[in-house]
């Protein structure tokens, strides 16, 4: 007799219980009903995204430091991740700046705010004022002075991601010319920590769906559906630009590594539409960095590229300020010269490296963009405070998939990256790993198709573990 076969309502209901991306995908849905029927309301759920992403945040600096720790450790060639820093440097210059120069194309062909005709002293500038702060974006000296710790624990208690991976590669360095045999223990209590790390994730991941209903429900609680019919034009231009941006690392994905970027896409969905409903990349880092090593990754890549592309690769951000601002330029009548937009490019390619972690930083460098042209007046940038939020998504998307082309291709460029198991990962194949805890654990096994968030395993390495005796 064959078996019977579940009723519909059944089916969905276990879909909606194993299947992160449904239920995040749910909470996005009832987050934008709520916030467009009770606004009211919705402004009041604040504190659901904000809390997960704190959650989230507390975790980020000691993976870090964990993942890059074991990564030089287990790779034992601090050369070869002095390498792999440099040529990750290389790329993010480069997609950044390629970055820049579509948004400036695409903005002179389109050009969103032609005909708009805005009187800049209309414009009220304390809004802006007070989304920044009153700060500035720091120099390229300061950017550099910051990155460098004062403090062990101080660059844990900031959350300063460039810290933390000067501490973690001081901490590798120094085991590495030590060796095993003069702290035995220390790399397996890393390890270890490593894990205790990984399920912590597991654990705060279960409060995806409600983050991002609180999230979605504040955003069109506050700006309402009515800011995208006013800016249609400059969004619009600004989404099929990353797009464009989007298929460019595909292509290069493509010839560096052979793998498919749309396939990887698939096989990260979920934390895909957990960033798009936080607007936030950091609320996945932890996992996105699990599955990148998964793919076949190798720690020490991941753990450098990822994090330092938080700080260095913000191609989202550079596509929607230079879009920005020539939309501004335009909007108030300013045409540019060639000489002015070469400008803006070059401003632009300094200020975007130091926006990371920055209250209102997109306005900051939009202002400084602005000061430096002398043509354009700085309190014009409160044209772009209605729509800001919109493109939050697209710059998190961006950004994201920028960072993790970047792991591949890095990656790929030092023989640090298993080809064979990324193409079969990502395909959904079987794929047993060393970090197994049974016979019956697989990558296949963690792909999306069976991924959720309460069965999140806590299993950090990829590589072997140490013999028994070694971490004993």
């Amino acid at each position: 007799m064959p078996p019977s076969v579940p009723s519909l309502p059944r089916r969905v209901a276990r879909v909606l219980r194993t299947s992160l991306f449904a239920q995040v995908g749910c909470a996005l849905v009832l987050g934008i009903v709520v916030g467009k029927l009770w606004p009211d309301v919705a402004t009041d759920l604040q504190p659901l995204g904000d809390g997960f992403t704190r959650l989230i945040k507390t975790i980020i600096s000691p993976l870090v430091f964990c993942v890059v720790v074991v990564g030089i450790a287990k790779a034992g060639d601090l050369k070869a991740f002095g390498r792999i820093g440099l040529k990750a440097l290389i790329w993010f210059e480069v997609a950044s700046t390629l970055a820049l120069l579509i948004g400036l194309i695409a903005a002179n062909v389109v050009r969103p705010g032609s005909g708009m005709n805005v009187d800049p002293a209309t414009l009220d500038t304390s809004a802006v004022d007070a989304k920044t702060g009153g700060g500035s974006l720091p120099s390229t000296t300061e950017f550099v002075v910051n990155a460098l710790p004062t403090s062990f624990i101080g660059a844990f208690a900031e959350n300063s991601l460039l810290q933390v991976l000067i501490l973690a590669c001081l901490v590798g360095a120094a085991l590495l010319h030590l060796g095993h045999t003069k702290v035995p223990q220390v790399l397996p209590a890393i390890e270890q920590a490593q894990e205790i790390i990984f399920a912590i994730v597991a654990f705060v991941m279960r409060l995806a769906p409600i983050a991002v209903f609180g999230a979605m429900a504040v955003l069109i609680g506050q700006y309402g559906l009515g800011v995208i019919e006013t800016y249609a034009k400059l969004i619009i231009l600004c989404y099929v630009a990353a797009a464009l941006f989007i298929v460019l690392l595909a292509v290069a994905l493509k010839a560096v590594t052979g793998l498919s970027l749309w396939k990887f896409v698939r096989y990260i969905r979920e934390e895909m539409l957990l960033a798009l409903g936080t607007a936030s990349t950091e609320s996945v880092m932890p996992r996105v960095m699990q599955k990148l090593r998964r793919a076949g990754a190798r720690d020490d890549a991941v753990g450098l590229v990822l994090p330092t592309g938080y700080s260095f690769n913000l191609d989202g951000a550079s596509l929607y300020l230079s879009i920005g601002t020539l939309f501004i330029s335009q909007a108030v009548g300013v045409d540019l010269s060639l000489s002015q937009q070469i400008t803006v490019v070059l401003v632009l390619m300094l200020t975007s490296k130091g926006m990371a972690g920055i209250p209102g930083s997109a306005f900051l460098a939009l202002s400084a963009t602005a000061s430096s042209l002398g043509a354009i007046p700085a309190g014009a940038v409160a044209l772009l405070l209605g729509v800001d939020r919109i493109m939050d998504s697209m710059r998190v998307v961006t950004n994201l998939l920028g960072n993790c082309v970047a792991v591949f291709a890095v990656s790929r460029w030092e023989g640090a990256l298993d080809a064979d198991k990324a193409r079969r990962v990502l395909n959904g194949e079987t794929v047993p790993t060393a970090d197994d805890d049974g016979p019956g654990r697989t990558a296949a096994a963690e792909a999306p198709e069976a991924d959720s968030a309460p069965r999140l395993p806590a299993v950090p390495a990829q590589s072997s573990k140490e013999p028994a005796s070694e971490v004993g």
